[in-house]
């Protein structure tokens, strides 16, 4: 399957440049964040600094964070688990306590674990930020010495590690597919296509199964397929349909594929599983469309 998708892209490649259309992959592995504490502003920089044991999003954070009127960094650590921010400054110790800190937490029973192994420590201030509820700004608490004041991130997603694939479009347009397919990128661009509908862009994937890579599926070959994004005339984002040829999720596997002889055609036929019938379908890369049938 690899090697006949290689093929493809030297192809297609002059196509999806007439387009003007590229898709650009970046990692992430810092983030910064504004915020504030009782209505005083700050901003809020953290780091990714490793995976604690088997969940790509159960990690260390290293940073910092100031009062925008001073702009004196306090120094951070702490950790990020599946959309919670726990955070904590150990005061004229910090390099020292926050090793200790980290020494404790070595599996996802001791991430529950988090405050309570860092109160042990005596934090001078430290954050916690609950997940977001809703699409809401995340809210918080921040403790100094033993007053607890509210706290507040303007943003809806506190997640420091990102698999952006941003996608640039005529217009002067981009979108993230992050932001609107899932987090976990792995897209290539394939061709694009434009008709009396609007515009649309093909792309092929292979991403993980589970981030979490002690469960089911983390140590699988992950999820394989193509996607169509549906776009107006103007390039403005509908929505997108996706095919996968391979699947540990949907337990998708041994799939039969072929090929025009111009490479511009490609035919897959998904067998049947124990939640679905078997269909097939058809990746027209000219026209950036695919068609499914029984």
């Amino acid at each position: 399957m690899k090697k006949t998708f290689t093929l493809f892209l030297s192809g297609i490649f002059i196509f999806c440049f007439s387009q003007k259309v590229e898709l650009k992959s970046v990692t992430d592995s810092s983030q910064v964040f504004k915020g504030e504490i009782s209505g005083i502003p700050i901003t809020l920089h953290l780091n990714y600094t490793g995976i604690i044991d088997c969940n790509q999003y159960q990690h260390f954070v290293e940073g910092w964070y100031y009062y925008d009127k001073y702009q004196k960094k306090i120094p951070l650590t702490g950790v990020y688990d599946e959309g919670d921010l726990l955070l904590y400054y150990f005061g004229k110790k910090q390099q020292q306590q926050a090793k200790a800190f980290k020494e404790k937490i070595t599996s996802p029973r001791w991430v529950e674990k988090t405050d309570s192994i860092a109160q042990k420590f005596r934090p001078a201030e430290s954050f916690t930020f609950k997940r977001s509820v809703s699409g809401h700004d995340i809210q918080g608490i921040f403790t100094l010495g033993n007053q607890p004041q509210q706290a507040k991130l303007y943003t809806k997603n506190s997640m420091i590690y990102r698999y952006n694939n941003y996608l640039l479009l005529p217009n002067n347009k981009k979108i993230n597919t992050f932001d609107i397919i899932n987090r976990a990128g792995g897209n290539s661009l394939v061709s694009t296509a434009s008709d009396s509908s609007g515009n649309r862009v093909l792309l092929y994937f292979e991403q993980v199964s589970n981030f979490n890579y002690c469960g089911m599926c983390g140590a699988s070959d992950g999820e394989k397929g193509y996607r169509v994004l549906y776009f107006t005339k103007d390039w403005n984002y509908k929505n997108y349909e996706q095919f996968l040829t391979e699947s540990c999720r949907e337990s998708i596997y041994n799939t039969i594929s072929s090929s025009s002889k111009d490479a511009k055609t490609l035919k897959f036929s998904i067998k049947k599983t124990s939640s679905s019938p078997g269909y097939s379908f058809t990746v027209d890369i000219r026209n950036a469309a695919i068609t499914k049938s029984k």
